[in-house]
């Protein structure tokens, strides 16, 4: 009950938490997709440049999120705040991205790149018109790993002033306030179920 005593008091504040969160990630996302989507297609026309840029953003996907938010703050134009939060966010997006929209592209049936090569399509008809609509189920995928994984990663984004759900777990845990952290749970856990539900629903009428 006193749960949703906290729930009724500050509304605003848990509606204002949830906003900042939900456009923290679909700023992080949509920079996220823009800069995998040019980087697949270099890959594409440079195999070898697809396999080291992977293995590079593997390495960033590796480093704890707090410490690469942590070393980001000192590089010039990052410092504390959104800026720099959304930078992480579209770092570690890149190998989700990256790796899925390559094997996707790759996936599609030999006899059909043969068969659209045979009647003259230059590399980049290829990717357009062949390859991208016979692999959207795997784009898909790994756009819906990355907005997971946003939603999750962008709660410690509060510890470097970037506001959102975050805020409400990091100032729960400084002035001792449970009520705060529950919500900030309820509401994270919450935005990530829902989140994967509808996508998962979206991706299975995905031919």
């Amino acid at each position: 009950m006193e749960l949703i005593r906290f729930a009724q008091r500050n509304h605003n504040l848990l509606l204002r938490a949830l906003s900042e969160h939900v456009q923290l990630v679909l700023i992080a996302l949509v920079l996220s997709i823009l800069l995998a989507g040019l980087l697949t297609i270099v890959s594409m026309f440079f195999t070898r440049v697809g396999m080291v840029l992977t293995y590079l953003f593997s390495i960033v996907y590796s480093i704890p999120s707090i410490a690469l938010f942590a070393l980001m703050i000192p590089v010039p134009g990052m410092g504390l705040g959104r800026n720099t939060a959304i930078t992480v966010l579209v770092l570690y997006n890149q190998f989700i991205l990256l790796r899925n929209f390559i094997t996707g592209l790759n996936g599609v049936d030999g006899a059909i790149v043969e068969a659209a090569t045979g009647m003259g399509m230059t590399r980049a008809q290829l990717i357009f018109k062949v390859r991208v609509p016979l692999s959207l189920k795997p784009l898909f995928v790994g756009m819906r790993l990355a907005l997971i994984s946003t939603i999750a990663i962008a709660i410690i984004a509060a510890f470097i002033g970037a506001g959102g759900i975050g805020l409400l777990v990091t100032i729960g845990l400084e002035t001792g306030n449970n009520n705060r952290i529950l919500w900030g749970v309820i509401l994270s856990a919450g935005m990530g179920i829902i989140t994967n539900a509808v996508l998962v629903f979206i991706e299975k009428k995905i031919r």
